[in-house]
């Protein structure tokens, strides 16, 4: 698995990552969507909302372009402590989310994914480039550069217009 491309990264699509099956996946095969990145916890008080309302975009908008893609991570409260085995099963059983989940990463520090570092730096949080908590969120246009940085307590329906926007739907 690559992770971290030999050149600096100019968008998302220069990135291969692993999917929560072990699977390389070359985000390049999703050039011309519009993406919601997420890092999600099953055991946070967030998850519920979250799930259920990425659920809904996702429904709504896939035939149009939009893929959300989760980013399991056990950074807070360790609040995603299960394998990526069970993190499927609780997101697909529970949830019946249809959306890509990734191998587990972590998203600050020093063993932060490549991944996670480039997001970060396309747009800044509050509190730096940190991320705060489980489900902060990043928006990627169809040309694979981040959009917009939406906190952890964001509700991904509250962000429904730019997603729209960034469709070309509104």
């Amino acid at each position: 698995m690559a992770g971290q491309p030999e050149k600096k990264p100019e968008s998302v699509y220069d990135f291969t990552l692993q999917d929560a099956k072990g699977n390389d996946v070359d985000l390049n095969t999703f050039k011309g969507k519009v993406l919601l990145i997420v890092n999600v916890a099953s055991k946070c008080g967030l998850t519920d909302s979250n799930y259920k309302d990425l659920n809904h975009l996702h429904e709504k908008y896939k035939d149009q372009g939009l893929e959300i893609l989760a980013f399991p991570c056990n950074q807070f409260g360790a609040q995603e402590p299960g394998s990526n085995d069970e993190i499927v099963e609780f997101a697909c059983t529970r949830f019946k989310s249809e959306f890509p989940i990734f191998d587990k990463i972590e998203v600050n520090g020093e063993n932060t994914s490549p991944f996670y570092k480039f997001l970060k730096s396309a747009k800044w949080g509050l509190l730096g480039d940190n991320i705060q908590w489980n489900f902060a969120k990043f928006l990627v246009d169809k040309n694979g550069q981040v959009s917009d940085r939406y906190y952890p307590t964001t509700s991904p329906l509250s962000i429904e217009r730019d997603i729209k926007v960034l469709l070309g739907i509104e």
